[in-house]
């Protein structure tokens, strides 16, 4: 069953809820415990307990019985090409995660944006150019930051204006060839090149 992450936060317990303990808890299926879980209630401050809501554990509050719906954030990166077929990537600058690797620039989409603009925005910040952004080329859920677990959205692009350099969160900015490639920050990115190169 899928939520409204607006509509959700507001919900109050159900059918769907029960307290934990009355049956065994579903595992979910990945190995990551949640830090960063809301402690008080922003609605009421009232301490949140937790109960099993539709086979997951979730924290709810007891007063006003506000649901804490944990949704992954969404994350859009460009993937470009120069004419010798090598893939623009950036170095992640310091106070990012895996500062010092290597990735396609991307990052998240801000509420009420619409995800190919958002992109388009983050590559511009990242790296100084313009591209048109077609096709979704990959999607996948991100588990490396337990604080910050998104689903990432990976477009293909089309360079059409700027000047290369480096911004924003990236400390430096190139052109790598697939069989070439730098130290990566992300396994994702590491599962789009290798499906790139076995489909040449």
């Amino acid at each position: 069953m899928g939520y409204d992450s607006e509509q959700a936060s507001d919900q109050t317990a159900g059918s769907g809820t029960r307290p934990a303990g009355d049956r065994p808890f579903v595992e979910p299926n990945h190995p990551h415990e949640w830090p960063g879980e809301y402690v008080y209630c922003p609605h009421c401050a009232t301490e949140l307990e937790t109960v099993e809501v539709y086979e997951h554990l979730r924290r709810r509050c007891p007063s006003c019985g506000y649901i804490h719906w944990r949704n992954p954030g969404v994350g859009a990166a460009v993937v470009v090409f120069d004419e010798d077929g090598r893939v623009l990537m950036v170095r992640r600058g310091p106070g990012s995660t895996r500062s010092g690797y290597w990735s396609i620039p991307a990052g998240f989409v801000d509420y009420g944006e619409e995800i190919r603009a958002a992109a388009a925005r983050e590559l511009v910040e990242e790296t100084g150019l313009v591209a048109d952004v077609g096709d979704v080329m990959h999607v996948a859920s991100n588990f490396h930051d337990p604080n910050k677990l998104t689903v990432g959205v990976w477009f293909a692009g089309t360079v059409t204006g700027g000047e290369l350099v480096a911004g924003d969160d990236a400390d430096a900015a190139g052109w790598f060839a697939l069989d070439d490639l730098p130290p990566l920050a992300f396994e994702t990115d590491g599962a789009l090149f290798q499906r790139l190169r076995d489909e040449r």
